[in-house]
């Protein structure tokens, strides 16, 4: 049979099957469902446009297949498999055989879809009174049908228009078109969670965070809140922001998140994000901006009335923050900035928590404080990524166990360790450990040598003494020297400690260990093979041997002497070979002769 022209908005032929499986070679998200005549050049045509635009796979039956007298194999599963169907009743809508037939599918794929799918009527030019049947509006129509098709199958399609009808559905009698597209756009992005971020598949021990942070960001508060995720790099700050994204952003107008804004703005790419961010929450794409002051005014002009979720990966500079959401009154009211830093220095925190780890709350910024993964997340994480399981095979338990603990708790030394030893050799296993007694992972220390060098040199410095020689040191120790060398450790250590590189307790300087790992292991590679040309030693047998020797030189600033087994005698001669020395840890030694400094 030849396919012929239908007026319905959906149309099938027996001879475009060919034409049909490849159209729907891709999966649909919404099933547009219209009666042609009347709407087709109109609000369907703009809607369908509108949603397109907006990145949503729209199945537009009457440009997608052909007219026939039952619905096929392929329409049934391009309504079965979206997960928005939109039936537009109009005047004519039930002169349609075709129409009510896939209405009473969506109906069917409704009940049996466990709360997966949806139907969104659209009321045009009707009443939801209309479409229940309680007026004679469809009565002609439907009698029709009855003579054609037979009373029971009609008497589905009426069951089907009731039971859409009582669904709440969008009316444009007394609204505009263009107002009820954009809103309709924004529930179908909502319903179909277009901007959900991709996750790990392996989630483990992330839910007390999550937690945490949703009563952190207060959702029942209009007030419009900052919410920054602190942590040490590799300790999981963006796969947090990326959990709580996907299970609020629902709830806003509108949301985006936006990725690694630091190497963005260093890459002169921050029109680029203001552009993204713009065009994710009004679901078109914005004017052309010409430069970043021309976003800025953009988005005060266009968010001050929307409820939004904005989450701001990686930041570690004000100037970055004062590009997409500097202060409050840019958004409406309930809106959420979430920030992910490892560096809080650029945030207006009042001095006295600088040095505080704990969660911080400061003007209208929230500051949530990262933690290492308790042992058993820890386990289960690392085996999910060696062993693909829950737990280590048999007789890997003990050297699990080892390099778990020299991962200390952070994800991303747990995830890269345990994903290089999946599927591999005990041996390979033994030689790792080995591997990591001596260095950390190449990969995570290179993610870690990031805050390191977003450090001043002074910083770098006080960082590199820290690492060697003051883990569990009080701080008024290396206090004094720090300022002989005109340093300003009060300053310094407070950046050092909003940097998540070291911590303060009881006054105490306390440090992670990979991070203590990645200062020594910046120290080793100054030269691999030698140490005495080496700027710091702090294994007591090294130090013991080059001053011994007289092997010193001038690179060398510090030495750890202490924690010998046995008592030794110096005199300042031996350490005429190192002119730099500027300290020495050396407690329980005997000295012959003049002190360190002395004439």
């Amino acid at each position: 049979m030849d396919g012929r022209d239908s007026s319905d908005g959906t149309t099938l032929s027996n001879t475009d099957n060919g034409v049909i499986e490849s159209l729907l070679g891709a999966e649909f998200e919404v099933f547009l469902n219209f009666r042609g005549p009347d709407t087709r050049l109109s609000f369907a045509d703009c809607l369908y446009h509108s949603m397109d635009g907006a990145g949503i796979r729209v199945f537009r039956d009457e440009e997608e297949i052909r007219k026939g007298d039952a619905i096929g194999d392929e329409l049934e599963r391009v309504i079965k498999s979206s997960t928005v169907s939109i039936p537009i009743f109009s005047r004519n809508y039930a002169s349609s055989a075709w129409c009510l037939r896939g209405l009473s599918y969506m109906v069917e794929c409704l009940r049996n879809s466990d709360g997966k799918a949806m139907i969104l009527p659209i009321f045009f030019d009707v009443d939801p009174d209309d479409v229940k049947l309680k007026t004679g509006l469809y009565y002609d129509d439907l009698q029709k049908h009855e003579h054609k098709f037979g009373c029971d199958l009609v008497d589905q399609w009426k069951e089907a228009l009731r039971e859409v009808a009582h669904i709440k559905g969008w009316h444009l009698k007394d609204r505009g078109q263009g107002e009820i597209i954009r809103l309709l756009v924004t529930e179908v992005l909502i319903k179909l969670n277009k901007r959900d971020k991709n996750l790990p598949d392996h989630l483990v021990g992330i839910q007390d965070s999550v937690e945490d942070v949703l009563h952190l960001l207060d959702e029942g508060s209009p007030d419009v809140h900052y919410l920054v995720i602190h942590g040490m790099g590799g300790i999981g700050k963006t796969t947090l922001a990326k959990v709580v994204f996907n299970q609020i952003s629902s709830r806003f107008h509108g949301c985006s998140f936006l990725s690694d804004v630091r190497e963005a703005s260093k890459g002169g790419k921050v029109v680029q994000l203001q552009k993204q961010l713009l065009s994710e929450i009004l679901n078109f794409k914005p004017v052309e901006i010409s430069d970043s002051d021309a976003g800025i005014n953009q988005i005060k002009r266009r968010f001050r009335d929307k409820k939004v979720l904005i989450v701001l990966d990686d930041l570690d500079k004000w100037d970055q923050l004062s590009k997409f959401a500097e202060k409050r009154d840019w958004f409406g009211l309930g809106s959420r900035i979430i920030i992910t830093t490892r560096d809080t220095n650029f945030l207006p925190i009042e001095e006295q928590n600088r040095e505080n780890y704990i969660q911080t709350h400061i003007q209208e910024f929230k500051i949530y404080q990262m933690r290492e993964m308790h042992h058993d997340s820890a386990f289960q994480l690392f085996s999910k990524h060696a062993f693909r399981r829950d737990s280590p095979l048999h007789g890997y338990y003990d050297i699990s166990r080892e390099i778990i603990c020299k991962a200390g708790g952070l994800p991303l030394a747990l995830e890269v360790i345990g994903s290089s030893l999946y599927c591999k050799s005990k041996g390979l296993w033994k030689d790792t450990l080995k591997k990591l007694d001596l260095a950390p992972n190449q990969d995570v220390l290179d993610k870690l040598k990031i805050s390191f060098e977003m450090l001043e040199d002074a910083q770098r410095e006080i960082f590199l003494d820290i690492a060697c020689y003051f883990i569990g040191e009080e701080r008024t120790h290396p206090h004094y020297m720090w300022k002989a060398l005109d340093f300003f450790p009060r300053s310094d250590i407070i950046v050092l400690t909003r940097m998540s590189l070291i911590k303060i307790v009881d006054d105490r300087l306390l440090m992670h260990h990979l991070l203590r790992d990645l200062g020594r292991e910046i120290i080793r590679q100054e030269d691999p093979r030698v140490p005495e040309k080496r700027s710091r030693l702090w294994c007591p047998k090294i130090a013991l041997h080059v001053v011994e020797t007289r092997k010193g030189t001038e690179n060398i600033i510090a030495l750890k002497l202490t924690g010998l087994s046995k008592e030794h005698n110096f005199t300042s001669g031996d350490f005429s070979r190192l002119p730099s020395l500027r300290q020495q840890h050396s407690r329980g030694l005997e000295w012959m002769g003049p002190m360190l400094g002395e004439s």
